[in-house]
């Protein structure tokens, strides 16, 4: 039998699991088996390589994708000029990290991308986020951090004003505010300066539309949640697992 699976906390809803469950079995693939690991600590990620000497491979999401890097024996050029990992092939025993948000979400923004998306709010500072800015920094879009504790490199929610989301017209979620059970939480944005030619991004797909994504649409926004790049970073981790 082969393993795969996803490591994080809390899995109360897993994408990975449905999406490749149904694949293996439209695939026939009666070997694979995908398996959630949700783990209070990183640390007990160790327990989990020696029990499952099955286990082939594995997406990382919130909130070790920046805390299984030191369990890694290699990484991808992508992930070390990040500074995060979602996906792990194992070799032989080792561990090899790569990065497929970054490619997911630079294939899923694209149809939504317009001129004058130039600069980008990118709300949160974690693991997810990172895969964000590489991506648009790559597309030549300046990229700003929101954070509920203000640093070096992010700005504080209560910062945002009408000067700033006048010229930041792309907006990207990478936080879990907002998802599911929590669906009536949001960014602490000032949405009444949000106009049409704003464009909005939750990486969260569950609920389908959350509460930033619909105050974007309400003040004219175009708006996309997370699916598409689920979607796509999932058959990036099945070709790197495959490979």
């Amino acid at each position: 039998m082969r393993c795969f699976g996803l490591l994080g906390f809390p899995l109360t809803h897993s994408f990975s699991q449905k999406y490749f469950t149904k694949k293996f079995e439209e695939l026939k693939l009666r070997d694979c088996e995908y398996e959630n690991f949700s783990i209070q600590n990183i640390e007990e990620f160790s327990e989990i390589l020696h029990n499952r000497k099955d286990l082939r491979g594995f997406n990382i999401t919130i909130p070790y994708k920046k805390q299984i890097l030191p369990f890694l024996d290699e990484n991808s050029d992508v992930v070390t000029e990040i500074g995060a990992c979602n996906c792990v092939n194992i070799i032989n025993g080792r561990l090899i990290g790569h990065n497929t948000d970054a490619i997911a979400f630079e294939q899923s923004l694209h149809p939504f991308l317009q001129p004058h998306h130039r600069n980008a709010l990118v709300l949160g500072t974690g693991g997810a986020s990172a895969a964000i800015a590489f991506v648009l920094k790559k597309l030549g879009i300046q990229v700003q951090f929101v954070s509920r504790t203000p640093s070096e490199t992010a700005i504080s929610y209560e910062n945002l004003n009408e000067v700033i989301l006048s010229s930041y017209l792309l907006i990207i979620n990478t936080t879990p505010v907002g998802m599911y059970p929590n669906v009536e939480d949001f960014p602490n944005l000032p949405y009444q300066f949000i106009s049409a030619q704003h464009h909005f991004y939750d990486l969260t797909y569950n609920p389908i539309e959350t509460k930033f994504l619909e105050k974007g649409r309400l003040r004219g926004a175009t708006t996309q949640n997370g699916q598409d790049m689920l979607v796509l970073q999932a058959e990036e981790s099945w070709r790197i697992w495959n490979s």
